[in-house]
């Protein structure tokens, strides 16, 4: 008998919110956390907007000396992390510390110090960078910091696969309680990205949204006037359990993860391949691994980054695997309200799936004014819709063609 995986804890840190409640209210009321950037002066770049966390205080959780050590996006995760563990009723005495994961995906890491460390360097010589210059900037260091504040001492590691990085986590953590390597998972994404050279980076790409003088609605997925994402920061966790391990200790079940698919593209470095071959697979990898047909998929919290090609292409994807079912499946982006929180974002509409399923509320995809042809799905439009959902499945697509998708049910 397959091992059963338990969703058990949720946390976030988001644009639209400092934890899971605040984040959630605004998504299903359509409120965005998108505007201009504020972290630095943004007046000589392309694209000005962002989606910033702000009025984020860790000082509860984090003390004074950790947070000097710490790089904004381990904050972030730590912060989650500690929502995640406390909502699942966790305690040490109530885990087997050998037989706990930590996994937190990161696309970019600590590019934040990176950059400050290397003005030091430049200003004021090599001596002078920090001793904690790496260990803050490393990508694994969100999912390394973790195992030592929650004495997770089971397989611990960081996924780097751009975009699809959180998503990979989560699935990777699945796999390990599925395979009987671990009972209980911390699992997630964290970015903090917003900075200069990261901005500068891909706005030369060209990738991100030029609407400055309308921040508000640049990120406006599927729609036909769409002019890229929107870079944004933030975590979000979940901690996965064997589903009898969470039963045994009498932790509430929040939902059930039960398919995992993971695919290449192997088509382009930043342009996904035009017909979303690699994304439908992955999307029928995941539903093989669930057990299920795509007409039970109730609604799939989309990629949907508002680029011109990822838009297409996912939609194309899912007509591709969904078939007559795709014109009755609900499809939302998030990403129109909290913007691409990149390595983050497939750990964060994993979390909104889960509260989909209980709340029986879709959050919807904001800013959708003018339809395109080639974009012809239901994408549950500007307001929320309230609709029992039973299987959902959310789509994380990134850079390099790494796709992943990931199935869940309600209980």
């Amino acid at each position: 008998m397959k091992r059963r995986v338990a969703i058990t804890g949720l946390g976030a840190v988001l644009p639209v919110g400092n934890d899971l409640k605040t984040c959630w209210n605004n998504l299903i009321a359509g409120r965005g956390g998108i505007g201009r950037l504020t972290r630095f002066d943004p007046e000589l770049f392309s694209s000005q907007v962002a989606g910033e966390v702000r009025d984020f205080d860790p000082s509860e959780i984090i003390d004074r000396k950790e947070r000097r050590h710490t790089d904004r996006f381990v904050q972030y995760s730590w912060v989650a992390s500690h929502e995640a563990y406390a909502r699942a009723g966790l305690t040490p005495e109530k885990t087997d510390p050998n037989r706990f994961a930590v996994i937190i995906g990161s696309g970019i890491g600590g590019i934040e110090t990176l950059e400050a460390q290397h003005r030091v360097l430049l200003d004021r010589g090599p001596s002078r960078v920090s001793p904690f210059f790496v260990p803050m900037m490393i990508s694994d260091m969100a999912s390394g910091r973790l195992s030592i504040a929650f004495n997770g001492r089971g397989p611990n590691f960081c996924t780097v696969s751009a975009c699809a990085s959180g998503a990979h986590a989560v699935g990777e953590s699945y796999r390990l309680i599925v395979d009987d390597i671990a009972d209980l998972a911390m699992a997630g994404g964290a970015e903090a990205p917003l900075t200069p050279l990261a901005l500068s980076g891909f706005c030369s790409m060209k990738a991100l949204s030029t609407r400055n003088d309308d921040p508000e609605h640049a990120s406006r997925p599927f729609d036909r006037e769409r002019d890229g994402f929107v870079m944004s920061e933030g975590a979000a966790t979940v901690i996965l359990e064997e589903w009898e391990h969470a039963r045994a200790r009498g932790a509430e079940i929040l939902a059930e993860l039960i398919g995992y698919g993971s695919t290449a593209d192997a088509y382009h470095v930043t342009a996904p391949e035009p017909n979303g071959e690699g994304a439908a697979r992955a999307m029928q990898v995941a539903m093989r691994d669930a057990g299920v047909a795509p007409d039970q998929i109730d609604y799939i919290n989309a990629h949907g980054t508002s680029t011109p090609l990822n838009d297409k292409g996912e939609t194309t994807a899912i007509r591709t695997v969904f078939g007559p079912h795709a014109d009755r499946v609900r499809v939302s982006s998030t990403k129109s309200m909290t913007g691409h929180l990149l390595g983050a974002a497939g750990a964060a509409e994993l979390l909104v799936c889960v509260m989909t399923l209980r709340h029986g509320i879709i959050a919807p995809t904001i800013n959708y004014e003018v339809p395109d042809p080639d974009c012809d799905l239901d994408y549950v439009p500007n307001e929320a819709r309230q609709e029992k959902i039973e299987i959902a499945l959310t789509n994380s697509l990134g850079f390099g063609g790494h796709n992943v998708s990931l199935v869940v049910r309600a209980v």
